[in-house]
């Protein structure tokens, strides 16, 4: 695998890049050779922060991990994104294309598929045209994280959603 590893608010240290290495090299075995992942450290306060992003065709595996010291994140992600990888296993390997981003080990091993999708409630309502600051404020109103509204300005179907530090996101489905 090949690693690009950067870091905001904090120095990337050898001993640093030796243990993404190795804790994230466990995950070899799953990938094949030429699979990229994206490791992003970070520090605010006292929490210390890792993301660990893997591109692979169709999908992308990600995963985020905070906590006090930097080592036990790098842990607790490694330990995550081996996790995501056996429930999701079918899932993620799609027989036509996702084949070749896995290696031939990970594909061939069977994992329990106890955790299966399931959807228990559906809800239907009316989507009525507004701007996103009134759909943030029809989110808050209703208590929910995300709100599905359709764009009074461009008449499309967007997504509000909280961020954390009380800000908003706005998502604009591209065509």
């Amino acid at each position: 695998m090949r690693y690009i590893i950067s870091g905001r608010n904090i120095d990337v240290t050898e001993g640093l890049k030796a243990a993404i290495h190795e804790k994230i090299g466990k995950l070899e075995k799953y990938f094949n050779q030429d699979t990229e992942v994206i490791v992003t450290l970070s520090v605010e306060k006292d929490r210390q922060k890792i993301e660990v992003t893997i591109p692979v065709k169709g999908n992308i595996i990600r995963s985020e991990q905070v906590s006090s010291d930097m080592y036990v994140s790098i842990d607790l992600v490694e330990e995550i994104i081996e996790r995501q990888l056996k429930k999701y296993k079918n899932k993620i390997i799609d027989k036509k294309q996702n084949r070749e981003s896995f290696s031939s080990a990970f594909i061939d091993q069977e994992y329990a598929d106890d955790d299966s999708v399931k959807i228990v409630r559906t809800k239907k309502f009316a989507v009525k045209p507004m701007d996103p600051e009134e759909a943030c404020v029809q989110m808050e109103l209703l208590g929910h994280d995300f709100f599905v509204f359709t764009n009074a300005e461009t008449d499309e179907v967007n997504v509000v959603y909280k961020r954390k530090g009380n800000t908003y996101g706005l998502i604009e489905p591209e065509f």
